[in-house]
């Protein structure tokens, strides 16, 4: 039975108290970022607090990881458990800082590609293609993509034709991959490590990967602003989850 206290919204009220329109509003429901909804006899959605404490908490998620990050990990906030919801906000900040970690040793791959080290590269150090795909975080087969598009050059060994990739290499790799996670499709990646290698021009891969690293700080502190929001959302879902 309802509590007589309890508010009730429809579709438009909802809506308007966070600023969605009522399509999104269904959507969401739709796609389980919402509890289900009760329906009046006539056949209208009735929501309650749960509702709108569910959809405050997406409207921040999305602001800091995205919408359809957002979308696809609430259904797992709103049912899972404490232990298991606040492991996966904690994995979302752990996302964020070895992406920004990745970030800052691709500007260090590119202050190495245009100073003239007096350092020669030791063969020794050359990585395969499992090691470096593992150091990045990437699949080897998106190295390999990368290789196609003309954007790695590594050495390949002339026994056996495995691919071994030096410095230049290695580093070419590592600002694709940052510049990949934050979003840029492969043909300005290209133009830019062309760039480097033809002339040692590193300032639109430089601004590009500190413009990375300031987008990454905006979601680190989206993600902060949205912990109040989260931690209502987890509350309310313990709460409503009967103890077994």
């Amino acid at each position: 039975m309802q509590n007589p206290q309890e508010r009730v919204f429809t579709t438009a009220e909802l809506a308007r108290l966070v600023g969605y329109s009522t399509q999104q509003v269904r959507d969401l429901e739709r796609l389980s970022v919402l509890p289900p909804t009760q329906r009046t006899p006539n056949g209208y959605r009735r929501y309650g607090p749960e509702h709108e404490v569910a959809l405050r908490a997406y409207r921040s998620l999305a602001a800091a990881i995205g919408p359809v990050p957002a979308r696809a990990l609430m259904p797992t906030l709103r049912t899972a458990s404490i232990d298991a919801a606040a492991e996966r906000i904690d994995l979302l900040h752990l996302e964020i800082a070895q992406q920004r970690g990745r970030v800052r040793e691709a500007l260090k791959a590119l202050h190495a590609i245009v100073e003239d080290s007096t350092d020669a590269f030791d063969e020794s150090d050359s990585m395969t293609i499992g090691e470096l795909a593992e150091a990045l975080g990437v699949r080897a087969s998106a190295l390999r993509h990368w290789e196609e598009q003309g954007l790695l050059l590594p050495h390949r060994d002339e026994r056996s034709g495995a691919r071994r990739y030096a410095s230049d290499a290695i580093a070419a790799a590592r600002i694709t991959a940052a510049l990949r996670a934050g979003g840029y499709p492969l043909p300005p990646i290209g133009r830019v490590i062309e760039l480097i290698r033809a002339h040692g021009d590193s300032d639109d891969a430089r601004m590009l990967l500190q413009q990375r690293l300031g987008d990454l700080t905006d979601r680190s502190v989206a993600l902060l602003a949205a912990s109040g929001d989260l931690h209502t959302l987890i509350a309310t879902s313990a709460s409503a989850t009967p103890a077994r």
